[in-house]
């Protein structure tokens, strides 16, 4: 039986440019193609799970503006449940600005209006929302009062939590504990536990380290490589399928996504895994942020 999911994060509107190669300080160079796209970590998240039939609700902030109205659209078209969305009155909808370079790596700037508005009195307005998931996946987009309430609610009412420490930051101590789940990259790795991960050794280490401050399954995820397991029942790298990479922008977001459902679908650990490296590998070889995020249909036809 699928359980239900909970996504508690950002709401952007990406806007995508395509570059031979990303300038220098003070440089002006001719782009390519421009592109506008809903993003934010969060959305990205839901919308990645709701495609793959993740049974999704969506708790976030925007703007009184016509990004934020296109939002809500957006997300009710994904089949996304929405009436966790609420609306600030004097800040705009969050922005992301991408630049994407002829190798498909990304350069970001993110402005986070109204998104920097969602605090712990909208997550105790919505507590019905949560009460009845199973899944709760959040990420460092969201201020970290946010976060830490989370963490205790979860605690509290026997939720998982799933945090994707991205962008990274520094955490408070006490999230550690609570957290049933915590996804990093590499660079993100490194941050919260001094750890660089350059081989699975490495890595087993860095899982080690999160694990002593309280977490209790690890995911570092390590783009093309795929990603290094740490839970009871595994512990070793999973690896990706091999792709063409054009746009990297949400390769996170989208195995976070899948990452969830699968696990919410009492998959097993490893076969969860699998199952967000291919929705990862595939999103990379297209355009945009939730415009990358496969089907099943298209995970089981293509990979």
């Amino acid at each position: 039986m699928q359980e239900k999911i909970v996504v508690v994060g950002s709401s952007n509107t990406d806007m995508v440019l395509k570059t031979s190669r990303f300038p220098f300080p003070g440089e002006t160079i001719l782009g390519g193609e421009f592109f506008i796209f809903q993003g934010g970590k969060g959305a990205n998240q839901a919308v990645a799970a709701a495609r793959l039939g993740g049974q999704v609700h969506f708790i976030c902030k925007v703007g009184n503006d016509s990004f934020g109205q296109s939002a809500r659209e957006h997300y009710l078209n994904e089949g996304i449940a929405i009436e966790g969305i609420s609306q600030s009155a004097h800040l705009p909808t969050g922005i992301a600005v991408i630049t994407v370079n002829a190798a498909g790596e990304n350069s970001i700037i993110v402005a986070s209006g109204a998104n920097a508005q969602l605090d712990v009195e909208d997550l105790v307005n919505q507590e019905q929302i949560l009460r009845d998931s199973s899944w709760i996946i959040t990420q460092l987009e969201s201020p970290l009062p946010v976060v830490s309430y989370l963490a205790s609610y979860a605690h509290q009412q026997s939720k998982r939590l799933i945090l994707n420490p991205a962008p990274a930051q520094t955490l408070p101590p006490e999230i550690y504990k609570d957290l049933f789940l915590i996804t990093p990259n590499e660079s993100e790795t490194k941050q919260l536990t001094g750890v660089e991960v350059v081989d699975e050794a490495s890595a087993k280490v860095a899982c080690a380290v999160l694990k002593n401050y309280g977490v209790k399954h690890v995911i570092i995820t390590l783009g093309s490589k795929g990603a290094f397991l740490s839970c009871n029942e595994f512990e070793g790298l999973i690896p990706a399928p091999l792709v063409t990479a054009v746009d990297t922008t949400a390769a996170g977001d989208i195995f976070n996504g899948a990452l969830v459902v699968g696990l919410s679908e009492n998959m097993d650990w490893p076969s969860a895994v699998v199952f967000a490296c291919r929705a990862a590998a595939l999103s990379v070889t297209r355009m945009g942020a939730q415009t990358s995020a496969p089907t099943r249909e298209e995970i089981s036809d293509t990979i």
